[in-house]
């Protein structure tokens, strides 16, 4: 079990994050025409996944835009940005900022993600919403960097994640 605090209060995830070096868990997410995407579609690419509690906070939505614009510059890379909002709310919220470097996902479904990943919360009042995290994966489907944010109202170190695109 991890712990993050939310405005200082501490909370729980599953656990920890996959090991630097380890091969990412394979997982099923909706898009936003409620296909289904595997993360063994992206193979062959670098993928970035930027993931949160929910697009309608003022720091998730932040992370979306600042890794849609980040992207623009990135070379066989591709970002996720997962959550459990559902797709419709994905969809609404790109169209009117305008996101189109990013892939919005969805674990709404089974939360097969969060449960792989050991990012869903299992107490405090954001369960069973997922924690703020990076994990970057290689176009060989490996742990290349990963970030538990301790505070989920805080950003993600975005240099620290593009920084590991560049090793």
């Amino acid at each position: 079990m991890a712990s993050v605090t939310l405005k200082g209060n501490t909370i729980n995830t599953l656990g920890t994050l996959p090991s630097t070096g380890s091969k990412a868990p394979e997982f099923q997410l909706t898009k936003n025409d409620l296909s289904t995407v595997a993360l063994s579609d992206y193979k062959g690419s670098r993928v970035v996944l930027n993931i949160f509690p929910s697009v309608d906070t003022g720091t998730c939505a932040q992370s979306v835009r600042q890794f849609n614009q980040e992207a623009a510059e990135l070379d066989n890379t591709i970002v996720l940005c997962i959550s459990k909002d559902l797709p419709f709310a994905q969809a609404r919220f790109c169209g009117a900022e305008g996101i189109d470097n990013v892939e919005m996902l969805s674990d709404f479904r089974d939360g097969n993600f969060g449960k792989a990943y050991n990012l869903e919360f299992t107490d405090g009042p954001l369960a069973p919403l997922h924690s703020r995290a990076v994990v970057v994966v290689d176009e060989n489907g490996k742990v290349i960097h990963t970030e538990q944010v301790p505070e989920i109202v805080d950003e993600p170190n975005y240099k620290a994640a593009l920084e590991a695109l560049m090793n």
